[in-house]
This record gives structure tokens, C-alpha cells and sequence, in this order.
């Protein structure tokens, strides 16, 4: 038996596939101890094979709870985190609050070495420097070590590393996390994987101990899975994998049903998450973690805090506001029993789009009178009636997932119209429609176990890990040749002797300052892509590669896959929600498909 694992932030959901039938679970999560769900759900399956999306990744960053970390860099470089981008995060904000790093300014160290951009050595590094950093880092859990252009000659960093392993401390190397240039978002990029590494390590090697009888295996933000060690080593790269499990699981889903263009819509309990697949998953190197640029490969996600959980609020302005702040597991929506503050999941609740006694899986059963009357107290204050409260909340949660919608779709040149939309999540499915009509989407699908998708995305997802390389003013095939040999030694001792590899290069017209991923077979071809991307091209403008990436992927069996159609759940039954002008598709499948009639 294989299960997949997804823990958000309001349950924890599960999916197993024992080769004949699929079998879900919902499990409420337990912020402060995540395992503790994990467990318990477990418990209901006996599982040869775990593949877990875990959030702690994220949930460190977001709540600042990860180790005491250092950084390391060439001298006169201290204050690389601090200087950043002259990018304003908002532009029109005068004055703007930013987050204090999470390296403190006493924890910055540089080094008295100097690497050029074309990897010879101006300054060698000093064995002194390194017995004085030695006695500086006392206190310090994690070291971040980012020299300047170790992505041309990782030398000198690696021997900052080696000397500060021997001493105890866990460290990561930009070189090993991302060796490629612009220091910056290196730096960042590694300095996010020291934070959040030993905490993500000890959560998993816990589990992993607690789980004797099976193999643990961790889903990351590209997509695929790996073992706990490279997850450990890699934590970075697992920042959103919960709503990468999504991603793929749509994919899935809509292969069954021949849909090669769509959007999917994830809203959960927290947050909705929305990507746009257009014939092929979509990726992106310029993701960010709580502030901070992250540049892993990682599929391409826009979210939004608009969930279930999301809390209504009267502001100052006596204006509704809906989210971003959630409700969460705990307290959970005022419905649940114990929370104090109306949420979606109470609006649509109110507006009777929820069956109280069918959610979910029989396990909660919602208090429709006691949310009805927190709804009167807040809607008497406003000057309108229940009723229209509850409406108005589910309209702005409505309107924040529109934008994120029109974000991975009309602002990058796609119509909306020209797709499905593709909506699961626990409370997505309850909006998809009004959605559809805002974007004039003539197609919604609700896959059958739309509530666990994501779980179900990392069931079916392959093994897979991302390698680059900067090659600017390089020999391109002698650093495809490095990360091709790389990538099979990798995936050999994760157990995939068998794998694809894809190259591609971030190229660039010369004299830009941002890079387009291109498959290598289209790199004559770059002024067609640029146009598309963008809406024009400099035609006959000289190109230049900057970074050399290699995709592995280690395929799952298809023995191992499930059956997307095959559930021995036991059926239940309910009113469903579908608003005017839209009828249901027969012969979908174990999907629900809806189709606009006027």
C-alpha cells in the first residue's frame, strides 16, 4: 500500500492506493505538533510507502522558528542579505515595514578571500580567518556559506564547509544549493535552506523513526519526491510542495478526461492556490518564501489567502474585509464549536452550499445555529441581514481569487476562456462556478476526490530533482556533461536507474538584466519565445546562455500508479451547490464536469 500525505494548515489529508482501490481520509491538523495528525491518520492504513508534502518548511519561515543561523561571505559582503534588489515590494507604499532578516546583523561574517567571475583566485582564503570565524559562530545552530562567484570555482567555499563540519555545525553551501550567479539571490536561497534545515531534518527523521514499516519519501516543490536525506540537505526545495501535489494531481486528472489546457484552482483552508497548465506543467526559478527570493525550480503557483478559514472582518472603514488572516485548525471557523470569528466556510455554511452532516467524511459535524448566530451579531452591527453577510463574504473571497486567477493567466497573454478550470480542495468546488462565469470559462471539473487531490498528486507524481550549473562566457556541453553525470548518480542511489533527462538554458538578449527558460531544442529559437512571453522580440539582437539546467526523472512503475477511478470509499450522498446557467456533463467519468448552458 502506497499513501500519499498532504498537511495543511486546516487537515491533514490522506490518499491510499493498495493496487485495486483508493481509499481517503481527513484528519483535523495539529499546528503545533504536525506528526501528531500524521499519525493518527496513519494509523487507519498499514503503508509499504509514504509520500508526504510536508509544510514545515513554510511554516518556519512564516512564523520565524527556525534555527539560529549564520552567514558566511567574502569580506565586505556582511551586509549582502540587508542591500538586497533596489526592487520595492510595494511601490506606492511610503512607508513601507520590512521584516527583520533572519540572520541577525551579529551573525554576519566575511572571510579575507577573492574568487573572479572566471573562477581563478585574486585572494587566497586565510587558515586564520577561518580559526577566528570558528570562535565568532559559538551559539550559532546553521551556517550559510556564500562566497563570491563560488559558482565559477567552489573551492575556498568548500573548504569553509569541510572545516566547519568537522567543528559540528550543520552548513550549507551556495554551491551545493545553487551554484549560480547573482550573488544575492544565492545568498538568500541559501541562507533559507540553513534556517529551515535542522528543524525540517529532526521533524523527518522523528517521523521516519516512528514509521519502522515503511518508506518515507518527500514531496518537493517541482513536483516530484525524494528520499528523507536529500529532503534534509535540500530543505529549500520543499517550501510548497503541498500545493505542487495539487498541480499534479489536476494533471492527472485531466488526462483522463483528454483536457490539455487548464487552470487549477486549489482553495484549502488557509489560502488558494491557482497555477495555469497549458499542455505541460509550468515551472518557475523566481518563487519567494516569506520575503525572500527562492530560486529552486519549483512549479509555477500564485497564492492567495483566500481558504475556508479565511476570517471576515468589518475595518475601520466599515468596509468587509475577507482573509488573508485564517482561523486555521484551531480555533477553526466559528461553525467548528470553538472559534469566535466568521469565516467562507461559515458564509457558504449559511447560504446552504454545505451539507452539515456530510462533512467531512462524517467526522465534524458543523454547527449551522451557532454560526448563524454570530452572523446576526456582526450583520446587525454592519446595518444589513445575515443572509446578505454571508453573500457579501463569499463575493470578496470571490474577488481575491479572480486576481490571482487573471495573474497566471491575462496578464501573461492567456484568455481564460480558452481552458477548464479545474477545482478541488475542500472548499473549492464551492465557488468554482461563480468563478468561471466572472472569467467567462465555459468548462469546471470537479474531480472525484477533489477534497485530497493534492494528497492523490504526490501518489501519482515520479521521482524528480533539478540540477543547474552557470555557464555565462562557458562551454555549455562540458556543464551539461557534469550535471547529466550527476543527476544518474543521484537517481541510481535513490533507487531509479532508469530515468529522463531534459536540458534547458536561461538565456537572455545581451545586455538584459532577467533570463527566459528555454528547451534546449528551441534555443535557435528564442526571439519566438521571448515574443510570446512577452509580446515582442529584438529581432537579430545577439543571445547568450546564462544557466545550463538538467531535469531527472525517475519514473514510477505502473504497477505502483493508482487508478484515478477506482475508490472503495464508501459513497455518500449530498445536495450539491450549482448556480444558475450551468448543467452537469454526462458520462464524465468519476469527475464531476459542469459545462455553462447559456
Amino acid at each position: 500500500m502506497r499513501v500519499g500525505v498532504d498537511c495543511g494548515g486546516t487537515f491533514t489529508d490522506f490518499i491510499a492506493w493498495d493496487g485495486s482501490a483508493l481509499q481517503s481520509l481527513k484528519v483535523r491538523s495539529t499546528p503545533h505538533d504536525p506528526a501528531s495528525a500524521i499519525l493518527e491518520g496513519l494509523a487507519n492504513f498499514a503503508p509499504a510507502e509514504i509520500i508526504h508534502g510536508a509544510t514545515v518548511a513554510t511554516n518556519a519561515l512564516l512564523q520565524r522558528t527556525g534555527a539560529r543561523t549564520a552567514f558566511v561571505t567574502t569580506k565586505g559582503f556582511e551586509d549582502l542579505l540587508e542591500l538586497a534588489r533596489q526592487n520595492r515590494a510595494s511601490l506606492y507604499d511610503w512607508t513601507p515595514v520590512r521584516r527583520p532578516s533572519i540572520v541577525p546583523a551579529t551573525l554576519r561574517f566575511g572571510v579575507s578571500e577573492r574568487t573572479l567571475s572566471d573562477g581563478s583566485v585574486l585572494r587566497p582564503l586565510q587558515r586564520s580567518d577561518l580559526e577566528g570565524l570558528m570562535r565568532s559562530l559559538a551559539g550559532a545552530e546553521s551556517v550559510a556559506v556564500c562566497l563570491l562567484h563560488s559558482y565559477a570555482n567552489p573551492e575556498h567555499e568548500r573548504l569553509v564547509g569541510q572545516t566547519l563540519r568537522e567543528a559540528g555545525f550543520e552548513v550549507s553551501l551556495s554551491s551545493e544549493i545553487l551554484p549560480e550567479y547573482r550573488e544575492y539571490e544565492r545568498a538568500a536561497t541559501t541562507v533559507v535552506n540553513a534556517y529551515v534545515s535542522p528543524l525540517v531534518g529532526r521533524y523527518m527523521q522523528s517521523l521516519d523513526r516512528a514509521l519502522p514499516r515503511a518508506r518515507l519519501r518527500i514531496f518537493q516543490s517541482n513536483g516530484g519526491s525524494v528520499s528523507v536525506s536529500e529532503a534534509t540537505s535540500q530543505a529549500v526545495r520543499t517550501v510548497l510542495s503541498g500545493p505542487a501535489g495539487g498541480v499534479v494531481g489536476a494533471a492527472a486528472v485531466a488526462r483522463t478526461l483528454g483536457i490539455d489546457r487548464f487552470i487549477s484552482l486549489d482553495m484549502g483552508g488557509t489560502s488558494t492556490d491557482v497555477s495555469l497548465y497549458d499542455g505541460a506543467l509550468s515551472y518557475t526559478t523566481e518563487g519567494s518564501a516569506a520575503g525572500l527570493p527562492v530560486r529552486v525550480p519549483m512549479l509555477d503557483i500564485v497564492t492567495t489567502g483566500a481558504g475556508g478559514g479565511s476570517i471576515a472582518r468589518i475595518d475601520e472603514g466599515a468596509a468587509l474585509r475577507v482573509g488573508p488572516r485564517s482561523a486555521g485548525a484551531v480555533p477553526g471557523p466559528v461553525c467548528y464549536g470553538v472559534g469566535e470569528e466568521l469565516t467562507v466556510t461559515d458564509a457558504n455554511l449559511l447560504l446552504g452550499r454545505i451539507d452539515a452532516g456530510s462533512f467531512p467524511s462524517g467526522t465534524i459535524r458543523l454547527d449551522a445555529d451557532r454560526a448563524r448566530e454570530f452572523a446576526m451579531k456582526t450583520s446587525h452591527s454592519a446595518g444589513v441581514s445575515s443572509g446578505d453577510l454571508a453573500l457579501a463574504i463569499v463575493r470578496a473571497a470571490n474577488a481575491r481569487m479572480e486576481r490571482a486567477i487573471r495573474s497566471v493567466s491575462v496578464e501573461r497573454g492567456h484568455r481564460p476562456r480558452d481552458y477548464a478550470l479545474i477545482s478541488f480542495g475542500g472548499a473549492g468546488p464551492l465557488h468554482a462556478c461563480e468563478l468561471a462565469d466572472s472569467l467567462e470559462i465555459e468548462r469546471v471539473v470537479v474531480p472525484a476526490h477533489a477534497g485530497v487531490l493534492s494528497a492523490l498528486g504526490m501518489l501519482v507524481a515520479d521521482c524528480v530533482r533539478d540540477y543547474s550549473a552557470s555557464v555565462l562566457n562557458r562551454d555549455v556541453d562540458a556543464a551539461f556533461g557534469r550535471l547529466e553525470s550527476a543527476a544518474r548518480a543521484d537517481m541510481q542511489a535513490e533507487g531509479f536507474p532508469a530515468l529522463a533527462l531534459t536540458r534547458s538554458l536561461d538565456m537572455r538578449y545581451e545586455g538584459q538584466s532577467y533570463e527566459l527558460e528555454v528547451p534546449c531544442e528551441q534555443a535557435g529559437r528564442f526571439d519566438d519565445v521571448h515574443r510570446k512571453r512577452f509580446g515582442y522580440c529584438h529581432q537579430g539582437r545577439p543571445t547568450e546562455a546564462v544557466t545550463a539546467r538538467v531535469r531527472a526523472v525517475g519514473q514510477m512503475p505502473d504497477s505502483a500508479r493508482p487508478d484515478l477511478s477506482a475508490t472503495s470509499d464508501e459513497p455518500r450522498f449530498a445536495s450539491v451547490y450549482v448556480p444558475d446557467g450551468w448543467r452537469v456533463q454526462e458520462g464524465a467519468g468519476s469527475s464531476l464536469v459542469l459545462e455553462r448552458s447559456c
